[in-house]
């Protein structure tokens, strides 16, 4: 995940540099690059690896998707991958070791 988030990242600043929507997309890569990173730590349980890799597919995702395609309506679907990472993130903080 961490390395397809940096090769999506390299991939936005050196073919879409001057894109409308290239802070959309710088977005998409910063958090998929930090739930990645999140992924990493031990003892994380398996519903909170679950919900902080589904939130980041659909948050991040349909960020990348509304970038390439241009169609707006991925944008809708952004915040419900939000909602799913801030639930992981919740459970993360609320699990016990």
């Amino acid at each position: 995940m961490a390395a397809a988030a940096a090769a999506l990242g390299a991939f936005g600043a050196h073919a879409l540099g001057a894109h409308p929507r290239i802070e959309t997309w710088h977005t998409a890569s910063h958090y998929h690059l930090l739930h990645a990173i999140a992924l990493c730590v031990p003892g994380l349980p398996v519903w909170t690896r679950r919900l902080l890799l589904g939130g980041t597919v659909v948050f991040a995702g349909s960020l990348y998707l509304l970038v390439l395609t241009g169609q707006g309506w991925f944008g809708a679907i952004t915040p419900v991958g939000g909602a799913v990472l801030i639930v992981g993130w919740v459970l993360a903080a609320t699990s016990k070791p």
